[in-house]
């Protein structure tokens, strides 16, 4: 796996924990396009590779179907893993310091740019 490929893993990682902790949104709504987008995935690869990364314990028999599918690529999953932990924490700190009102809204234009993103394509 290049530089480039792990450097892109960890920002994918760290921008969806920081998300995740900062509007509370599952980090897959950002994870899967940034790893369709960026990482050049498919669908279905990216889909099982957020699983993987997001919940183990609970999606390992959704994470093992994609798999056997469209095999994952485990050292993105374990790299991008390390990277959201630490987004969470530093997104949660940052939500908790800004009023709830802005959160809010920011977690709605997060939502409305996914959503567009998404119907529009690439």
């Amino acid at each position: 796996m290049s530089a480039t490929a792990v450097a892109l893993l960890l920002l994918i990682g760290l921008l969806a924990g920081l998300l995740s902790g900062f509007v509370g949104v599952g980090g897959g709504i950002i994870m899967v396009p940034a790893l369709v987008w960026l990482m050049g995935y498919g669908q279905h690869q990216a889909q099982g590779t957020s699983l993987a990364v997001l919940v183990l314990p609970v999606v390992a028999v959704a994470a093992w179907n994609y798999h056997r599918e469209h095999p994952l690529d485990l050292r993105a999953v374990a790299i991008i893993a390390g990277a959201f932990v630490l987004g969470g924490y530093l997104g949660s700190r940052m939500a908790l310091s800004i009023p709830a009102d802005v959160v809010k809204r920011v977690f709605g234009l997060v939502m409305l740019v996914v959503a567009i993103k998404l119907i529009l394509g690439k």
